[in-house]
């Protein structure tokens, strides 16, 4: 196929490092995640290479440009997220900037990724939705962030986060303190990221009134829960027998989410409930599985990696048992 060459010009008005990023991080990566060549001077940007890739580049910083013009400079890590979307077809560059989640004190909560996008969708058609990956993938942050959202509207009556109460190595009973001062660490990242998205008082005073709820999965038996936007936590710990009990609690105007990451279970020895959750539920109407990936990692750039390696990790230790087993 011949190589396809084209020059950009920078429009007049916007500052050429707004575009490039600091040090030309932006240009950096971009030459990096593309099969094309990419030579920037002054405010001229030349192309060259693959003519698909080069369209893709062109469409980039098109992107860029009007991010620039806003007074926006991207980093290295929008480069391979803004490519991924461009890549894909399925939504504008600029969608997942627009899709505003919440905003708090100035601060913007959106989605980052295509698979954040995807699971942020998901959320907001199903009534019931599994978020399923790794962490830092932001499957329970994005999810209260929807959730207080629809309480903020009034789109729903109350909000209940809730996740089992499963020991990671230490039990429960060696704890100093009531039953409910025991259970309160492991609901202490719900917590957070509450407390993260709402004024301290203003959630201490709908948590006294009932509105919002943290509690623990086992909390949830016997109960019917309307009117609500529930969020289970930590799936991954939940028993089949759990997990069927928490999803026959909803109610009329509730919505579901479900956060699970099958890498770090800390049921030993039984089967949790995730394990064949979508198998069982994947062709229910209104129920959608929302599976995010090591690209979809928005925490320090190292846990993605660090992700990979145990799966790399993981993924040869089964092959050499499957090698032994065939050797016999």
């Amino acid at each position: 196929m011949e190589a396809s060459k084209i020059r950009l010009t920078v429009p007049e008005g916007i500052d050429p490092s707004r575009v490039l990023g600091a040090g030309d991080c932006v240009l950096r990566a971009l030459e990096n995640l593309v099969r094309a060549h990419v030579v920037a001077r002054g405010d001229s940007v030349a192309v060259s290479g693959d003519p698909d890739e080069v369209e893709l580049v062109a469409r980039f910083f098109e992107h860029a440009f009007r991010e620039a013009a806003a007074g926006r400079t991207l980093s290295a890590d929008d480069v391979s997220r803004c490519l991924a979307v461009l890549r894909d077809g399925e939504h504008d560059a600029s969608s997942l900037r627009d899709d505003v989640l919440l905003s708090y004190r100035g601060r913007v909560i959106r989605p980052k990724t295509l698979g954040q996008k995807r699971y942020v969708d998901a959320i907001r058609s199903s009534t019931i939705t599994f978020g399923l990956g790794p962490a830092g993938t932001g499957k329970t942050y994005l999810a209260m962030a929807l959730a207080v959202a629809a309480l903020k509207r009034h789109e729903v009556g109350r909000l209940i986060l809730t996740r089992p109460v499963v020991e990671a190595g230490e039990n429960l009973g060696f704890l100093p303190g009531t039953l409910e001062e025991k259970i309160d660490p492991y609901m202490r990242p719900l917590y957070d990221a509450l407390f993260d998205m709402m004024d301290r008082e203003r959630t201490d005073e709908l948590m006294e009134r009932g509105v919002i709820e943290i509690a623990p999965l086992a909390y949830m038996r016997g109960r019917t829960l309307s009117d609500a936007f529930v969020v289970l936590d930590e799936a991954q710990n939940t028993t089949p027998e759990q997990m069927k009990m928490f999803l026959t609690r909803l109610g009329l105007n509730s919505k579901f989410v479900i956060t699970g990451d099958l890498s770090q279970r800390d049921l030993v020895g039984r089967r949790g409930g995730l394990a064949d959750v979508e198998k069982i539920l994947g062709r229910v109407d209104d129920v959608t599985f929302s599976h995010l990936e090591r690209a979809d990692v928005v925490r320090h750039a190292l846990v993605g990696r660090i992700v990979e390696a145990y799966d790399a990790y993981d993924d040869a230790r089964e092959q050499r048992a499957h090698d032994r087993k065939e050797s016999r």
